[in-house]
């Protein structure tokens, strides 16, 4: 008797879950919404795209083509001066935009009444809408009516198309890009510098270090992490670069401002060839992929964690 007793008081605990289990299961109930989402919203999307980059898909009929798409953005010359164009972009973008976020975060990084206003108004442009800076920025470029030509017939020079002309337009499209995206990177390189500890700079100037040898021996190697950082998604971000050219200058004129994210909108979406368009979004990817990879593989080594 008292065996059965025994029994009848284990089964149920027998088939209670183990605590470990039971986490277990909370966690996937908890990250099962972010799976659903990643699965519709990004994996089958993209599965779907490279299936369509093998067809010549108009939005009415999808034909297998094999490779085509692939050879034909490896060989067309409108490829090549996108890719042309985007790299330009990119090789002007960074470096302005890090040193002056650099440039920034040094000037911000102190302890003065008001200081945080200034944070806040250098951050502004980052809330700012893309179409809403894109609008602003073409009425500040404009030829007859805008202050940066006003400007410069103040100063005796002549007035430039600066969206208009092939030889400005992109150059035109990097200031603005530079100006939304300094106050992100200004917070990012802040946070790096208020890590840094103030005994190295006590110690520097024990020994008679300057400020620009205190930057450069102290504040830089300090920063290489958080730089590595910003280069990176600065890297990536530059080939990504759409909104501003569609909304300033629609990959014009002549295409000077024709970016490979461009391209890919333009074939999809004004030519429908969707089959193309989707080659060449993953040439896109294989690129920043490669780039991506050579970062964190080749550069990371040059960049020292510990502190």
């Amino acid at each position: 008797m008292t065996t059965l007793i025994h029994k009848a008081i284990a089964a149920p605990r027998s088939r209670r879950l183990a605590p470990r289990t039971r986490h277990a299961l909370w966690a996937y109930l908890f990250i099962t919404p972010l799976l659903l989402y990643f699965v519709v919203w990004i994996a089958l999307p993209v599965l779907a795209a490279f299936a369509l980059s093998f067809t010549d898909y108009d939005t009415a009929r999808a034909t297998w083509v094999g490779l085509s798409n692939y050879r034909a953005a490896l060989s067309r010359p409108e490829v090549r001066h996108a890719l042309a164009n985007t790299l330009q972009f990119g090789v002007e973008l960074i470096p302005l935009n890090m040193a002056i976020s650099l440039g920034l975060a040094l000037l911000v990084d102190r302890q003065l009444r008001g200081i945080a206003l200034f944070r806040t108004a250098y951050y502004l442009p980052v809330l700012t809408s893309l179409v809403v800076a894109g609008i602003v920025w073409t009425a500040l470029y404009d030829l007859r009516t805008g202050p940066i030509n006003a400007l410069l017939r103040l100063v005796g020079l002549p007035p430039q198309q600066w969206l208009k002309d092939p030889a400005l337009a992109l150059h035109a499209v990097v200031l603005v890009r530079v100006w939304k995206g300094v106050g992100y990177n200004m917070m990012v390189f802040l946070a790096g510098l208020q890590t840094i500890p103030q005994t190295l700079y006590e110690a520097a100037m024990i020994d008679g270090a300057n400020a620009w040898q205190r930057f450069r021996h102290v504040t830089w190697p300090m920063l290489r992490p958080t730089t590595f950082y910003i280069f990176v998604l600065a890297c990536i971000s530059a080939f990504q670069v759409f909104g501003e050219i569609y909304v300033m200058t629609k990959g014009g004129p002549a295409g000077a401002t024709k970016t490979l994210i461009y391209l890919i909108y333009e074939q999809a979406f004004q030519y429908t060839n969707m089959g193309y368009a989707s080659a060449l979004a993953f040439v896109l990817f294989l690129i920043v992929g490669a780039l991506a990879i050579f970062n964190l593989v080749w550069l990371s080594r040059r960049v020292d964690y510990e502190r």
